[in-house]
């Protein structure tokens, strides 16, 4: 897999993985968001998608046991089930679609994700489990289609009032459980192979360095920046994609 890259694509591609994971280090997520889009440039979908899958469950698993005893159970339970039939839905898609077509998808979905993100816009609704349906589901069919299904877990945790710290650890573990069931789902339908487990044996380290560093320096960059920098960087991406 890696030999079919120039050495040129291979550093820009290792360059791209330790900058996602710095800066989930800095906010508790965005990596897929980052890194997906930017390595769809130059790998298929199909390779990039399961392997910053693999990537940012490790990630969780290091902030879900840190804050083990903040995790809110009685706001995970609920998207659990519908969490799953995203995944599935999304698992027949990943199969039956043109991999041009998923290319676009994303590209659409990044550049009206980024938009939303630069107003800041978030619903004024009562803070009721009811919001799971939509979450969940959304969460799982977007993050096994794409690997970014982060914010929609991301606006549920926020209508459900959590605080800073329930907040990582609480995201930490719905990835860890959604995590579950799409590795399940791409091991199930041939997306690991030696090739791919290879690329993540070679990632991981990347994964480490940015995450360390992102926790480093996280409390010393204004949070409205740090998001508007990322809007705008997932606007490159969408153009991008949709004009490769």
């Amino acid at each position: 897999m890696l030999e079919a890259l120039s050495t040129t694509n291979i550093i820009i591609a290792a360059i791209i993985i330790c900058s996602a994971y710095l800066v989930r280090g800095i906010a508790g997520f965005g990596s897929g968001l980052i890194a997906i889009p930017l390595l769809a440039l130059m790998l298929p979908l199909t390779v990039a998608v399961p392997l910053i899958v693999l990537l940012d469950y490790m990630a969780s698993a290091s902030h879900g046991v840190k804050h083990r005893e903040a995790i809110c159970w009685r706001d995970i339970l609920p998207l659990v089930p519908f969490s799953i039939v995203g995944v599935l839905m999304a698992l027949y898609l990943f199969n039956s679609v043109d991999a041009q077509v998923l290319r676009y998808g994303l590209g659409v979905f990044l550049l009206l994700f980024a938009v939303y993100s630069l107003f800041s816009v978030t619903p004024n609704a009562a803070p009721s489990l009811l919001w799971a349906a939509p979450g969940g589901t959304l969460g799982g069919f977007i993050g096994t289609l794409f690997g970014t299904g982060g914010p929609f877990y991301v606006l549920y945790l926020k209508l459900r009032g959590l605080n800073k710290t329930e907040f990582r650890a609480t995201f930490a573990t719905i990835f860890l459980i959604d995590g579950i069931g799409r590795l399940i789902g791409y091991m199930a339908t041939g997306f690991f192979d030696l090739a791919l487990l290879k690329v993540v044996a070679v990632a991981i380290p990347l994964m480490a360095i940015g995450m360390y560093i992102g926790g480093q320096i996280h409390s010393n960059l204004s949070q409205q920046t740090f998001q508007r920098g990322i809007s705008v960087l997932l606007i490159i991406s969408g153009i991008s994609l949709l004009l490769k």
